[in-house]
């Protein structure tokens, strides 16, 4: 890994921290002006006024970037996609456009279900090169690190071939990739009437083998209406958590059902979607640190409100912002666009925003401790925006402002 000074920012972002940034916390991103950073080996060794870190810091013992009008920020997190998949479904998405619900597709053979099929199919290899090319892309967005879900096999073989091509790619791709066992995203037809045997496939086959493989450090459930009940949805949770897997929940997303208030009552890493949420199980999540995890994108596909981010940040919970990347609801790893809707329509300020896009997108994936913020010690994870303030995320809407990519202090994305 070589040296990196980055010197003459207009600004340095630093989002300072360790942990989430609950409620007004989320407002303290902590601006550096005329700022530098030293990384060396991969990890920021130092962040300041750059005059101050020039005098300790000799430019020829480093590559040397020059942000002169630029701003400077922590590399992106985004905690919750699924990009291992095979297939589309653009022909749902028009469906959806001539007003067709989530549900009423999902109810005639669609939605999810409608995945599993091509995924089942597709090769590792195929996933592979699938998931490199939406990994680049990512980068292109200042992505340095993702959450990504299995949940479109709904079989052991399959489930597991998500999960191992996860891990291969974190491998062998800049971005580091966090995994989550996802295999109770939909119940698959020839399971159609027996919600029960298939919780038991998922609970006695293939958790056992994917903590045996270490292919996961989560476990989800589509809790839903229609999909998982609260009740079945604990008895998995209770499963997972005897095998020591970290837990976050699909929860409240078409309809108010209580995934928030089992989020809190399991002291969950996240709850992710929450548009339904109720306020009880808001101020519960507040109450026992659960991150809020928002995927404004998905909401805006799907035609159905967006969450109450106000109401979520005012009641004390942490939120963190992340694009829900998927073949179906939400076919798109848009940072600007996600930004944009969390600052125009969802009433979170600018600062709010971009801390949940750093400092709360890594605790929502359990790594606030290494990466999310530019402080000494974490990983030299890093964007530079083309102009000199983080202002212009959501002023220039929903195109990508990103010059540089950082990753381990090696430029891997250059927009040129």
């Amino acid at each position: 890994m070589k040296n990196l000074l980055i010197k003459n920012a207009s600004e340095v972002v630093t989002c300072s921290g360790n942990r989430a940034k609950f409620g007004k916390e989320m407002s303290e991103i902590n601006v550096i002006e005329n700022g530098s950073v030293v990384i060396e080996n991969g990890i920021i060794k130092a962040v300041g006024k750059t005059d101050d870190i020039l005098k300790d810091y000799d430019e020829k013992n480093y590559e040397v970037i020059d942000a002169t009008g630029k701003s400077v920020m922590p590399g992106f997190v985004d905690s919750h996609t699924h990009f291992v998949f095979g297939g589309y479904r653009a022909e749902e998405f028009s469906w959806r456009l001539r007003g067709d619900s989530y549900m009423d597709i999902m109810n005639r053979g669609g939605g999810i279900v409608n995945s599993v099929t091509a995924t089942r199919q597709a090769s590792e290899e195929e996933l592979i090169e699938l998931g490199k090319q939406r990994l680049d892309s990512m980068l292109s967005f200042g992505v340095t690190s993702v959450e990504g879900k299995s949940g479109y096999g709904l079989d052991k073989d399959t489930e597991l071939k998500q999960l191992r091509v996860m891990k291969k790619l974190n491998e062998i791709h800049p971005i580091d990739i966090s995994t989550t066992f996802l295999g109770a995203h939909a119940v698959p037809k020839e399971y159609k009437g027996k919600t029960d045997e298939f919780i038991d496939l998922l609970l006695e086959q293939v958790l056992p083998e994917v903590v045996k493989e270490n292919l996961a450090e989560f476990f989800d459930v589509f809790c839903e209406k229609g999909v998982f009940s609260v009740e079945e949805s604990r008895k998995m949770y209770l499963k997972a958590k005897e095998y020591g897997m970290k837990l976050k929940i699909h929860a409240d997303e078409i309809v108010q059902l209580g995934g928030s208030e089992l989020a809190a009552e399991m002291e969950m890493i996240s709850a992710d979607h929450l548009l339904h949420a109720s306020d009880e199980g808001i101020k519960a999540m507040a109450d026992k640190k659960v991150i809020n995890t928002l995927l404004p994108t998905t909401a805006f596909c799907i035609k159905e409100p967006f969450a109450r981010a106000r109401f979520m940040i005012d009641s004390g919970c942490a939120v963190a912002l992340a694009t829900d990347f998927n073949p179906g609801s939400n076919f798109t790893n848009s940072i600007p666009l996600m930004f944009a809707l969390a600052s125009i329509y969802m009433n979170m300020s600018i600062e709010e925003a971009v801390t949940a896009m750093t400092i709360n997108g890594a605790a929502a994936i359990d790594k606030a401790d290494k990466i999310g913020s530019i402080d000494v010690g974490k990983k030299g994870d890093i964007v530079i925006l083309k102009f000199p303030s983080y202002k212009f995320l959501p002023y220039h809407t929903a195109v990508n402002i990103v010059e540089k990519t950082i990753k381990d202090g090696v430029v891997v994305w250059e927009n040129k």
